[in-house]
């Protein structure tokens, strides 16, 4: 009989000594280490400035590491994998307006698919996967621009999905939102089984969505554990600029199990 493989699946990121200047002299990162197991839910955050953004244009190939490496699933992130990786990546930007413009939600979520080469019923079930797991089938036919701030970014979020991403990156997802649609976009994030990076200055969001965060200021991670840990470490908020609403107190939310 075969012997029974012991080997772990590799992570679904993992970034190793990653530095980077711009073109200007600017050095934005100095040798970030991090890694995020799959179906993880982890909260990037850090004061303005403190590489954020950089970091996250080294997952998919946008920026070219100077020095270090940006594994994907193990996949190298290189010129060789570039298309491959931007589907394993999927980033949702701040503003929805920023990846919707086709005349039809059907046609924006079937758009990266199509690229991709899928035609006919294939595609359109990978359509209507990606707009049921948003709650937004019964919108297919609409223009996005007709739909709310928040049914849009639930759109952009189907966007990605439908490429089957193996990492789902959040740039401030909570911005802009009324708690209703707050609370829906959460319930969707909880219910994906991809691994999520989520960018925010929206500390309770974090809180409540992602049970690890790390903390990138200086262009270096200065901590990496529990949300809730972190949260409550007072010096360590106050000496990376890292501030919670008034009177929020992480000590007293209590965490699903």
């Amino acid at each position: 009989m075969d012997p029974v493989s012991t080997t772990a699946p590799a992570p679904s990121l993992a970034v190793a000594g990653l530095a980077y200047a711009y073109p200007d002299g600017h050095q934005a990162l100095f040798g970030v280490d991090l890694t995020l197991r799959r179906g993880e839910r982890v909260a990037l955050l850090g004061p303005n400035g403190a590489g954020k953004t950089t970091l996250v244009l080294h997952l998919n190939g946008i920026l070219e590491a100077g020095a270090g490496s940006v594994t994907v699933a193990g996949l190298p992130v290189a010129k060789a994998h570039l298309a491959e990786i931007r589907r394993r990546v999927g980033i949702v930007f701040q503003d929805p307006d920023d990846q919707l413009f086709m005349p039809t939600v059907r046609e924006d979520v079937a758009f990266g698919p199509a690229a991709a080469g899928l035609r006919g019923a294939e595609l359109d079930a990978r359509v209507t996967e990606a707009l049921d797991r948003v709650g937004m089938t019964a919108f297919a036919d609409r223009p996005p621009h007709h739909l709310s701030f928040g049914q849009r970014r639930r759109v952009a979020v189907a966007t990605v999905l439908a490429m089957r991403p193996e990492i789902l990156v959040l740039d401030e997802p909570s911005s802009n939102l009324d708690p209703a649609s707050r609370r829906e976009l959460a319930d969707i994030l909880r219910s994906l089984d991809v691994t999520v990076l989520m960018v925010t200055h929206d500390l309770p969001y974090a809180l409540e969505l992602c049970p690890r965060s790390v903390v990138l200021s200086g262009g270096v991670i200065v901590a990496d554990g529990t949300t809730q840990e972190l949260l409550c470490d007072e010096e360590l908020m106050r000496g990376h600029r890292l501030e919670l609403p008034f009177g929020f107190d992480p000590r007293s939310v209590t965490l699903p199990g």
